[in-house]
């Protein structure tokens, strides 16, 4: 069974307000395995370019890290990427002369002013940043953004399944959905 989701992310993606911000549901996903989410990470670093935010909603466990370590290894980003739970934001430089990896975990953080010390704003112009719990906190930092959200089921379970939503938000996704399926 799964559990439901009730991230600010999945409301504001149904809202009018994000409407005319114009959401669009990129695609659906379904992942069964940690390597899949991997892959799917790996995927989506494709489609991304220096100025990104994607925000990454989901239960604990629900693989936002695993997600991003996928990304990191299709952006070619130096350090091994983990849950940046204790220091807050880590930078994974490229290797390949493209773009740098900001990985946030913002779930210890109460607001943008906490967010706004981390100058993220400094960083999104050449960087893709990828900020897991950053619902409420960082949507400020720019009109476009990629917001993912995980389900998983919760409980005791050794359920491997993920329901993976990519919900676009700006002109920047419009379209993205079929470069996205062409890159099956």
């Amino acid at each position: 069974m799964e559990a439901p989701h009730n991230s600010p992310a999945a409301e504001t993606a149904h809202t009018p307000a994000a409407m005319t911000t114009q959401a669009q549901v990129i695609a659906r996903l379904d992942v069964t395995s940690a390597e899949q989410m991997q892959a799917l990470g790996r995927r989506l670093a494709g489609l991304l370019r220096p100025g990104d935010l994607v925000m990454l909603s989901g239960e604990l466990g629900a693989g936002k890290t695993t997600l991003t370590r996928g990304l990191g290894e299709g952006l070619g980003v130096r350090g091994a990427v983990t849950s940046p739970t204790f220091v807050i934001a880590r930078v994974h430089p490229s290797l390949s002369g493209g773009p740098a990896l900001v990985h946030v975990d913002a779930y210890r953080l109460g607001g943008l002013d906490e967010m706004e010390d981390l100058d993220l704003d400094v960083s999104l112009p050449e960087s893709v940043v990828v900020v897991e719990w950053g619902d409420g906190k960082v949507e400020e930092l720019s009109d476009d953004r990629l917001q993912v959200l995980i389900h998983r089921a919760v409980g005791d379970t050794d359920d491997e399944r993920r329901s993976v939503t990519l919900v676009g938000i700006g002109e920047r996704w419009s379209g993205l959905g079929a470069a996205l399926e062409a890159g099956r």
